[in-house]
């Protein structure tokens, strides 16, 4: 092969087959369907900045090259990964160019635009706000925590969908049969084979036709695609999920509510996406450990020694016998009784060691291991508990003087906080039958 030959290098499949018209689009029917606002914008040629936030692979950079092509205005593009101020900046001149020497408007596309920071989002703003720009931002992070306010209150955001099966049937179909596809290499692929690139498609349109293309260039001209094939291309691969981007706090959470709902089955699912996806084990043996104690709690005290010793095994024999181990302490946890009580007491009493600041402790509470603490009356008129009827100093008083005593652990009347639940109620009677000692400094 000549390397410097100037023959062009062919596109990717995925690119040959972007399509050239809303009608060749695929998905996102929610936001193009005849009748959708997005839909009646474009045909109407009603432009409007908008951020497009969605997974890999559903056709954002397709979907905004089509916006500008139906209006016809110019498209420019940069992606935020490699670009900065200066490439924003003279996609600036180039619109003004457009705008005066043409006529035109001009739609400027920011893939990626997650990774640019305050600084430069804030750049284009001033084109966005007087016309000289139609902004397109492509985002797979969530726009709220990862855009400027001022960038967003300025665009629409509209959010892209994983592609279903219909959808991805329907590019592989014109994969197939198109010339601008493989339609010249007569390949045929089978219901096992599509169900292979379906899955290993995880709802990425550009990931299947990437696969299909690499299958297709070891397949024989006529054939039919093995799934074998197609499974020893995809080797160890991944489903989506990315460490601290958005889908894995969406699951994170999926798995935390499904046990909070005493759903095992629900749990367990989450736990495998997640796996399968990457994750660190160790990572999710530790949220694991937090949701023993925020929604189980006092109600089956056993949850939290289970959970602690799964993230063992976690820690000892690695996969896979941790993850089986991690897996019976959600379960467990997903069918224990429920209760909240130790998350919220402790949440109201750290809103009020805030609120209160260093109130100081009274002095019968405090220890006198000195003779001169002893003459300053520490520890003066403290009950030992032990000493006293069923080992309660009925109307004791633990809180500083200056708070009156209140309750921020409340039982539920589950599990073992039932029977928890009892004995305060038992304490709390023999309190209010024993005048309560408030000791002054």
């Amino acid at each position: 092969m000549d390397l410097f030959s100037s023959e062009p290098i062919a596109q990717p499949l995925a690119a040959r087959l972007r399509a050239t018209n809303l009608d060749e689009y695929v998905g996102q029917q929610h936001l193009l369907a005849h009748g959708k606002p997005l839909r009646e914008a474009l045909e109407q040629g009603a432009l409007h900045s908008m951020i497009f936030w969605g997974p890999p692979g559903v056709g954002k950079t397709t979907l905004a090259r089509l916006l500008a092509k139906v209006s016809d205005a110019h498209f420019e593009t940069v992606s935020a990964v490699l670009a900065g101020v200066k490439e924003i900046r003279q996609a600036v001149e180039i619109a003004k160019q457009q705008a005066g020497q043409y006529g035109r408007r001009t739609i400027l596309f920011v893939d990626e635009v997650h990774r640019f920071n305050k600084s430069q989002q804030d750049a284009f703003l001033p084109y966005v706000e007087d016309g000289t720009l139609i902004f397109i931002g492509a985002t797979t992070e969530n726009p709220s925590f990862e855009l400027n306010n001022a960038l967003l209150s300025r665009a629409r955001v509209y959010v892209l969908k994983s592609l279903d099966e219909a959808a991805l049937r329907q590019l592989v179909n014109r994969a197939l049969t198109e010339e601008r596809g493989l339609g010249n290499r007569h390949l045929t692929l089978g219901d096992e084979a599509f169900k292979t690139l379906l899955a290993a498609a995880d709802g990425d349109g550009r990931r299947m036709l990437n696969l299909l293309e690499n299958a297709s260039d070891l397949a024989e001209d006529g054939s039919e695609i093995d799934p074998e094939l197609l499974q020893s291309l995809l080797g160890d691969s991944r489903r989506r999920f990315d460490k601290g981007g958005e889908a894995f706090y969406d699951q994170i959470s999926a798995l935390h509510k499904s046990i909070r709902g005493s759903n095992p089955d629900a749990a367990l699912y989450w736990f495998a996406r997640m796996i399968d996806g990457g994750c660190d084990p160790l990572y999710l043996a530790r949220r694991v450990v937090r949701m023993a104690s925020e929604d189980i709690g006092n109600a089956d005290p056993r949850a939290l020694p289970l959970c602690m010793s799964a993230w063992d095994v976690q820690e000892r024999l690695g996969s896979p016998e941790g993850e089986l181990a991690v897996a019976q302490a959600i379960v467990y946890l997903a069918c224990a009784p429920k209760s909240n009580a130790v998350y919220m007491g402790f949440k109201m009493a750290m809103r009020e060691a805030t609120e209160h600041g260093s109130l100081e402790v009274p002095l019968h509470l405090r220890n006198a291991p000195t003779k001169l603490m002893k003459q300053l009356g520490y520890g003066e008129e403290y009950r030992y508990a032990h000493d006293e009827p069923d080992a309660y100093a009925a109307g004791e008083d633990y809180f500083p003087d200056e708070l009156e005593p209140r309750q921020y652990y409340q039982p539920v009347p589950r599990g073992l906080e039932l029977k928890i639940g009892e004995k305060l109620k038992h304490l709390s009677a023999l309190d209010r039958a024993s005048p309560r000692q408030r000791r002054k400094p």
